[in-house]
Formats: C-alpha cells, sequence, structure tokens
C-alpha cells in the first residue's frame, strides 16, 4: 500500500519509526510536509496539491500535525477524508482533543472521571473557582499549552490570583485544575491503538518539579495497568472517537483519573520504556482496516 505519513520533520523520531516500519512491512511510505499541500475546493471536486501538481492519493495517511499547527493540518486531513482516503486519526477527533476544555467536556459526558476542573473568564472568580476544586494548591493550565509547557502549580490563593491576573492580562484561556497530591508526581501514558491498550509507561518527575513530562526531565519505565486504569483509557480513546492516542492518566485516592488525551502521542519515550514495537501496530492497524467501507469519515 502507499501510505504518507503528514509530519513536518521526517528527522523526528516518531516519524523515522513509522517509515522505517511501514518499509520493513511492505509498505511504499512517504512523508509529507501537510503546509506544503494546498486545498482545492470546488463543487464536487475536492483536490490536493503541492505547489501546480495535483497529488495521486495514497492508501491511508498517518496524521503527525504539530499542536500549533492544528486549524490547517485538521483541514488537510479532513480533505483526504473527503476523497475517500483512509486515516488513522480523524480530523473531528484531532480538534476535539487539541481543544483541552472541549475534550474535558467530552469526557465529563461520558462519565469518564479527571480531575476537578473549573473554567471562568475573569479572575474575580478564583475564590470560588478554588473551592469547586479543592483548593489550593491547585493547577493552573493554558488551554493551548504542551508538553507541560503552560501548567503552574499555586499553591496558595495569592499565588493562584498572581498567576491567573497574568495569564488573563495576557488574554490566555486558562483552565483551573484539582491538584492530585497522592500522584506524587507520577501519572501514566498509556498507548492505544485501534481499541487495545498497546503500551503504558510510568512517568515520574524530578525531585522539585511536579511536571512528569520528559520533556520537563522526567523518566519512564514500563508500568502494568490495573483493570480499571486499561478501561478508563480506552473509554477515553472512544469518546473522543481516537483510533490511535496516548491517553494521559493519575492515580488518586478515588481511582484513576484522565489527565489528558494526545492524539499525536511521540513514540520514543514508550517505545524505548517498554520495548513495545508501537509504530509496528500502527501499520498492522492500517492493513487491517484500509479496506473497510467507511460509511461515514466523521462518525464519532
Amino acid at each position: 500500500m502507499k501510505i504518507w505519513v503528514l509530519s513536518r520533520n521526517p528527522k523526528l523520531y516518531s516519524t523515522e519509526r513509522l517509515v522505517e516500519a511501514g518499509i520493513r512491512m511492505g509498505h511504499d511510505v512517504q512523508v509529507i510536509d501537510y503546509l506544503t499541500c494546498n486545498i482545492m475546493i470546488d463543487k464536487g471536486k475536492p483536490c490536493l496539491y503541492v505547489g501546480s501538481s495535483q497529488l495521486e492519493l495514497p492508501d491511508a495517511i498517518i496524521p503527525r500535525i504539530g499542536a500549533s499547527r492544528t486549524f490547517y493540518g485538521s483541514a488537510v486531513v479532513r480533505q483526504f477524508e473527503m476523497l475517500g482516503v483512509f486515516t488513522t486519526v480523524k480530523s473531528q477527533a484531532i480538534v476535539r482533543s487539541r481543544d483541552k476544555l472541549r475534550s474535558m467536556q467530552i469526557l465529563s459526558r461520558h462519565n469518564i472521571d479527571m480531575p476537578h476542573t473549573a473554567f471562568a473568564a475573569t479572575p474575580e472568580d478564583i475564590k470560588v473557582m478554588m473551592k469547586q476544586v479543592g483548593g489550593p494548591p491547585i493547577i493552573i493550565k493554558l488551554l493551548e499549552g504542551t508538553q507541560g509547557n503552560g501548567v503552574v502549580l499555586a499553591e496558595t490563593y495569592n499565588a493562584a490570583k498572581s498567576a491567573l491576573d497574568a495569564f488573563f492580562g495576557l488574554k490566555a484561556n486558562i483552565l483551573v485544575q484539582e491538584f492530585i497530591k497522592e500522584a506524587n508526581g507520577r501519572d501514566i501514558r498509556v498507548l492505544i491503538v485501534g481499541d487495545r491498550v498497546v503500551a503504558s509507561m510510568a512517568r515520574q518527575s524530578t525531585k522539585g518539579e511536579f511536571r512528569s513530562n520528559l520533556h520537563q526531565g522526567g523518566y519512564a519505565q514500563k508500568v502494568r495497568l490495573t483493570k480499571a486504569e486499561r478501561q478508563i483509557a480506552i473509554d477515553a480513546a472512544k469518546a473522543l472517537g481516537l483510533s490511535i492516542c496516548g491517553v494521559d492518566l493519575l492515580q488518586s485516592e478515588r481511582g484513576p483519573l484522565v489527565m489528558e488525551v494526545n492524539s499525536s502521542p511521540g513514540l520514543e519515550g514508550i517505545e524505548k520504556s517498554t520495548g513495545v514495537n508501537v509504530a509496528d501496530k500502527i501499520f498492522t492497524y492500517i492493513e487491517s482496516n484500509v479496506h473497510r467501507k467507511i460509511k461515514n469519515p466523521f462518525d464519532a
């Protein structure tokens, strides 16, 4: 099959691993920078160009859309869907997962447990919000933040008010969230492919740091999931319509909580810490599904 990896950087670990796995499994795999794809819209004739050349469509695409390019990247994925190309991650699911507030509203509607979360337009409501999420301390998150950036731990009311004043002064959208003390700076990344858990790792923050992201200096190791952790990760992926994703969990006194769902999870940390060949599993998923007739590419 002809399969394209939509990625801005062919040298990234995840992109290289996908190309390597696909070629080894006998596929024609190319990396396409989705920002070079021009969307042409006409009556009954959707198409894609790179420069002046119309693209000859692949059998499937693997979107690796950067958070800062969600709008354009998801539009390109949607155009491929319009043209009947199989995608491992649907455009609408990418959009849902990138909007932290929207994704948490969807998870809440599907009865999936998460840290208590509040959202408001002004810092004047900080006392009410802090009470609603059980703080202080509280977590303050930028809606547009990634890889642990734009996340602040406010341990007192004054610290929270100062942080919120600064964020609101920049006209930033933020969430106020419950701080799960018993997690001790540890979370679990669960990698979903299809409707199955294929790998899981525990990420631990360094001393003095509450964020466990590997990009923030945390370290990872393979972990065995409980039945509840496995189920909540699968349920979260299904709720957001994501066939391939990374679900981040916190262990709390009331059970596992979904912290975030990532529609373009990196492969390096989880492959190296677990020894699982996730890239191969993604291509196996494509092989099992690409020839199935998709009733509606915007379902789920």
